[in-house]
């Protein structure tokens, strides 16, 4: 599995493959794809990292788990391709996004182009079997992800971290807060969304306020 992972990405990931713990989850994954249908397509599973090198990282969207159905996952949290509908969670961020920023709801769900300003589309769990939410879960894969947060947090500054719900907002103790700035929302799934816990956050125009006072561009959400 470890071929997968973008040679830009490789001083970054070295002492973290070469910890125990990675050969068990690539063992697993292999296992996995061979047995099983699994999401997303292997050759992107590391998506997320073949689109924003770590050089070019401005922002972290930090999701759980890819989508296991057909044909959703392609391996960005919250993206789906071209032409599929909009899952729930990502039509609440569209609206926010065009509440927050005064601009239209988009056609597409394809997130690549936040990917390719610099816009880091992590999952904390990078693969999941057909139909079965969470089946790769603690397996190592968070583990992998944590260790990368907090990799980039150390040989990085100036990150926007967007933390959606309980599960993300955990992951801020990886992050140094004295050199990146960390936002912390609900969820943006109709559950979090419809008791007020996403509506109103701002996130999208705080974090352009804050790449600009560090002489950075804006995203184009």
């Amino acid at each position: 599995m470890q071929e997968l992972i973008p040679k830009s990405w490789e001083s970054i990931v070295k002492k973290i493959t070469e910890q125990p713990y990675f050969s068990s989850l690539g063992a697993f994954v292999n296992s996995e794809y061979q047995n099983n249908s699994c999401y997303p397509e292997r050759n992107k599973i590391f998506e997320a990292l073949k689109l924003c090198s770590p050089k070019d990282i401005k922002v972290v969207i930090l999701g759980q788990d890819p989508y296991h159905g057909a044909g959703q996952a392609e391996g960005l949290s919250f993206s789906v391709p071209d032409g599929l509908k909009h899952p729930p969670s990502l039509i609440n961020i569209f609206k926010e996004i065009q509440n927050d920023l005064n601009v239209a709801y988009p056609s597409s769900g394809n997130l690549r182009h936040w990917a390719n300003q610099g816009v880091l589309l992590l999952n904390a769990t990078l693969t999941v079997r057909a139909g079965e939410a969470g089946s790769h879960q603690r397996k190592g894969w968070e583990q992998f992800t944590d260790d990368l947060i907090k990799e980039i947090s150390n040989t990085s500054e100036g990150i926007v971290f967007m933390l959606w719900g309980g599960y993300a907002k955990k992951k801020s103790k990886l992050i140094d807060g004295d050199k990146h700035l960390i936002l912390n929302a609900g969820h943006p799934s109709p559950l979090s969304a419809n008791r007020g816990y996403w509506f109103g956050n701002k996130h999208f125009s705080t974090c352009n306020s804050y790449l600009n006072s560090r002489g950075d561009k804006s995203i184009v959400w």
